[in-house]
This record gives C-alpha cells, structure tokens and sequence, in this order.
C-alpha cells in the first residue's frame, strides 16, 4: 500500500495546483462569487469604518461647545439618520454575504464531489488495488472540506482583512499621513512575515494529512476484515497497528503545532509595536500635531478594527495550511492519468455474434520484473456461441484473461477483439455492458437484495427479478427472509452465506442477459446440490452465448464445448473433457485429483 515515505518529491503537488483544480470549480460560480466579494466589502465598511467616521462627526460637534436641547435634532439629524442607514446597510450586506458564500460553496463542492467520484470510478483496477478504500474515501473528504475551508477563509477573512487595510489607509491618509505611513510599512513587515513563516509551515501540514490518511486506511482495513480479525485473536496486533499509526499522528499534528505557535508569537510582536504606535499618536496627537478628537477617535477605532483583523491573519494561514495539505494527496490523484483510459470519441461497442479473439498478446503487470510476462505472444480464438471452460493451476493466468477481455487492465502488445472490434478502441462502459461478469467472489452492494439483482438493468420489473432470483436457485431463501426482496444485504453482502451471495450474483448475470457471460469460479460456494440446481440455469443462460468459464471445480466444465488447459500463461492442452481425458495429460491429472470437491489452489 502506498504510504507517505512512498511519495517522492517529484510527484508531490504544487499549492498552485491545488488551488487551480478549486478555482476552475469556482470560476463557474463568477456572478455568486463576485457579488459575496462586493457583499463582504460592503459589510466591512459599513459597520467597521462608517460608524466610526460618523461617531467621530458626532465628537467633533460635541467637542466644539454645548448643544442646546432643541437643537440635537437639528444639529445631528443627519449623523443619526446616517448612523441608522449604514447599520440597515452593513447588516444587509452581512447576510448577503452568508447567502453568497453557502452558496458557492455548495455548488463547487458539489461539482468537486463529481470530479472526485468520476476520476476514482474511472480508475484501473491497478490503482484500486494498490490503495485503501477508506484512505480514499478519507483524502475525498478532506479534499471537499478543503475548499469550503479556503472559501470560508477568504470570504470571512482575506477579503475582511484586505478591506481593513485598504480603508484604514484611505480614510486615515489626508488627516494623518505620518501615522499612515508608520502603519503601512509595519503592515508590509507583517504580511511579508507571515507569509515567509506560512510557505516553512505548508510541509509539515502535508505531513500531518498523510499521517491521518495512513491511520483511516488501517482503520478502514481492519474493520472491512474484522471477522479475520476476531478469528484470528488478533484483536491485539490490530490495535497496536492503529496505536502506531496514532502515534505518528500525533507526533505531526505536535510539529505543526510547534512550528504554528513559534510563527504566531513573532506576528504578535509585530501587533504590539502597531498599538505602540497607536498609543504615541492618540495620547500626543492633539498636543502635537492639532489632530482633532474625532480624528483620534477614528484612528483608534480603525487600527484598534484592523489588528483585530490582522490578529486573525496568523488563525488563516494556518486554516489555509491545513486545508492545502489535506487536499494535496488527492491532488495528486487527479493528476494522475488514467492507466485505461477511453480514446477521444471512443465508439460504442456492438456485437452481433460474440466472437472473441486473443491475437499476439504481451501483457504484464506494472509492478512485474522486467521481462516477467504473464502472456508472451499468446494466441486464443473462441468462435461466436462457444461455451469454453479455463482451467489450470493457480497462477496460469485465467482470472487475468478475463481482466483483459472485460479491459480491466490493458495489454502491452497485440489485441483483444470482439466481432472484430478492438476493445481498446471502444467505451468501455459499452464493453462491459456487454459482458455479464460473475466473479469468484461475490459483489454485492449495502443495499436491497431486489437493486443488487437489478443492477445491471435497474428499470427491470418486479417479475423480471423474481424470476431470474428463481433461476438462480435463489428465489426460495430470499422468500423466507423478513424482508425478502427488501432485505438489506449488508456491506459486501456481510449479512448472507457466501453461497447466497453467489446466487445473488448468477441471478444479476442472468437478469442482465449480456451476448457474453463470464465466470470466474461462479459456482465454487454452492453446496453439490446447489450446484446440480443451478447449472441447468447455467446451461440454459449459456445458450446462444459466448461463454467463458474459470474453474478449479471441473465438474463445472466438463459439459462445455471446449476446455484449454493454461500453463504458465500458455495453452498446454485444448479439446473437449473426454477427449482431454484420453490425453491423460495435465487435465486428467487435474480431473484425477478431484473426487468432486474443490481444489486447493485458487486463481
């Protein structure tokens, strides 16, 4: 399984990447987006600078001599009138925008969710079987909450901040430049350090990510297993797999935290020299420099508003560190291409007949040693209508054969035809919707027993699965359940026998009615009579189909038109049983060993 010392720096992400993939998303949200912008300048000036500036008229009125009663209203009808208005004001623009940011935020994650899901389904098997399921279901989470993080923390606080700045200096500038001055450029001095102390922390948030989605992969593996687990006693060693992965989750979130303190400590030093500053100018500004009471009113208001601000700098770049780290293992997941991959306007593919052919085919596996194929040069050609049977030692390459045909991985060299048509040339989705794939083992889904059957064409009747439940053998066990059709089959299928799960899954091939049918040790958790039961719905599903059947169990096979014994990733024998039998070659060897149980070895 991949781990974070498996990522070398080559093929870690930039944060510009990261942050292309979420603007591409938020770009197509431009007017919403915008507007919140707008709404969140509004906001801001409203409450934090127009109260303030019309308080400070206010002062300046009162400090110049005594108003007599009658005249408050005259004298400050329109401070007050001003005062209501831009509280109205700054309070509408605050809830546009919540309104804005909810919004944008849920339709990019939302959009973001779907380029996730696509990217992942539309993986190799290769690329599955070489990460935890839960680590990816983790990293997707993560990379979702990542967005609506950085939204929040630009709409909420980058745009605030940036705002505070922009109107502290603008407001400020004509009635005190000196103290404008000081201001911007210890303003500059601590973004530019917040910045430099942000780009040391962005590794360790990287780290910290990883580390968190090593434990949920352990988490997930051992619970996905847990009966292997319990079976085994090994309720012990599990948890000190955990308890490892713990503590190095610890130990990372520990460093960040060390490294975020140590930067928060040096970007509040710079925050008390700016409300040193502040104390200088409010205490002597009227003695020295005539400065108004309003004036000092409003500076200290507005630096006093914008340290505030600037104190949340520090909480952002961490937001934004954790956000961006999170999100980097799934970045690099979507960067990455795709191993099989459809061609630009891939056509659908038609069979007529169901031929399939082999032709010259090299294939390994993209792990394998240099040299070391499963195929070299390997020729099979299976007429339309042909019921074949693979059988062989483990590790002869069968279950392979059918990844091929079905494109699940893709061959180095030769093709792979059906009526003609290359597979690697055709949608895949047009591909195995022409193939009904049984499997060795099951696949179920959490769900109904009737949308399990149903899966393959969901707008099936009622009737249509009742009866391909009943030609599977499986319709009198689903009857007698609780719930029968309704019944919840649990994750994998948790909740039924292995060999219910199995006539689950032939009801789903029959139900699906494909030109093709491939099974791969689709009887091997059948008791015999289940087995005697179901091989006559085999027979007559096969019919009119060109069938490939994997079995160790050769009492499978025997009654099929063709049987080719692989060896090593060759054809060491081919015929049909008795002619085999005559051979006394590797297939009698095999039949001879069997006393119509299964064989150890698996594919």
């Amino acid at each position: 399984m991949q781990t974070p010392a498996s990522l070398t720096p080559e093929k870690q992400p930039t944060v510009k990447r990261t942050l292309q993939r979420y603007w591409s998303v938020t770009i197509t949200q431009w007017p919403t987006f915008v507007l919140g912008i707008l709404a969140t300048m509004g906001f801001v000036f409203f409450l934090s600078y127009g109260n303030p500036y019309l308080v400070g008229k206010v002062v300046d009125k009162v400090s110049a001599g005594p108003i007599a009663k009658n005249e408050v209203f005259s004298t400050f009808g329109w401070l007050i009138a001003g005062l209501v208005a831009t509280n109205i004001l700054g309070q509408f623009c605050s809830k546009l925008q919540d309104y804005c940011a909810w919004k944008f935020e849920i339709r990019a994650s939302y959009e973001l969710s779907n380029i996730v899901f696509n990217t992942l389904s539309n993986q190799s098997m290769s690329f599955h079987s070489n990460r935890f399921g839960g680590s990816l279901v983790s990293q997707t989470a993560k990379f979702l909450s990542g967005y609506e993080t950085l939204g929040d923390s630009f709409i909420y606080a980058m745009v605030p901040i940036t705002c505070s700045a922009v109107f502290t200096i603008g407001m400020l500038a004509s009635r005190v430049p000196y103290y404008v001055i000081a201001l911007a450029i210890l303003l500059v001095i601590y973004v530019v350090a917040s910045y430099k102390l942000f780009r040391r922390i962005l590794p360790l948030n990287a780290e910290a990510s990883a580390a968190h989605n090593v434990r949920s992969g352990e988490l997930a593996d051992a619970i996905t297993n847990i009966l292997a687990v319990k079976t085994h006693g090994q309720e012990g060693f599990e948890r000190r797999l955990f308890d490892d992965a713990s503590r190095n989750v610890a130990a990372a979130e520990s460093k960040r935290m060390r490294s975020s303190i140590e930067r928060g400590a040096g970007t509040s030093a710079i925050t008390v020299v700016i409300m040193c500053v502040l104390i200088f100018f409010v205490t002597g500004g009227s003695s020295w420099f005539g400065i108004k009471p309003g004036t000092l009113v409003m500076m200290f208001t507005y630096t006093y508003s914008l340290t505030m601000q600037f104190n949340r700098l520090g909480q952002v770049f961490t937001q934004v560190n954790r956000a961006l780290g999170d999100a980097r293992d799934m970045t690099i997941i979507l960067d990455e291409p795709l191993l099989v991959a459809d061609r630009d306007n891939a056509p659908a593919l038609t069979v007529s007949n169901g031929a399939i052919d082999f032709n010259n085919i090299t294939f390994h596996y993209g792990d394998a040693h240099k040299g070391d194929n499963i195929f070299t040069n390997f020729e099979l050609h299976i007429p339309a209508g042909q019921r074949i049977g693979l059988v062989g030692r483990s590790g002869s390459g069968k279950t392979t054969l059918t990844k091929l045909l079905l494109r699940l991985i893709d061959i180095q060299e030769g093709s792979v035809t059906i009526d003609g048509q290359d597979v690697s040339q055709v949608a895949q989705a047009s591909l195995r919707k022409q193939i009904a794939y049984v499997p060795q083992e099951p696949l179920l889904f959490h769900r109904t027993i009737h949308e399990n059957i149903a899966y393959g064409r969901p707008d099936a009747t009622l009737e249509e699965v009742v009866e391909a439940a009943r030609r599977a053998n499986a319709l009198e066990f689903i009857e007698k359940l609780p719930h029968g059709f309704d019944t919840i089959t649990g994750e994998r299928g948790v909740k039924l026998s292995g060999g219910q799960r199995q006539r689950i899954a032939i009801a789903r091939a029959i139900l699906t009615n494909a030109p093709i049918l491939v099974l791969d040790e689709a009887t091997s958790a059948l008791d015999s009579e289940s087995e005697r039961l179901i091989q006559e719905a085999l027979d007559n599903l096969m019919a009119n189909k060109t069938a490939l059947v994997i079995a160790h169990r050769l009492s499978t096979v025997a009654r099929l038109d063709r049987i080719v014994v692989l060896s090593e990733g060759h054809i060491v024998e081919d015929g049909v049983h008795s002619e085999l039998i005559e051979q006394d070659g590797e297939y009698a060897h095999l039949w001879n060993r069997q006393t119509g149980a299964f064989l150890d070895e698996d594919d």
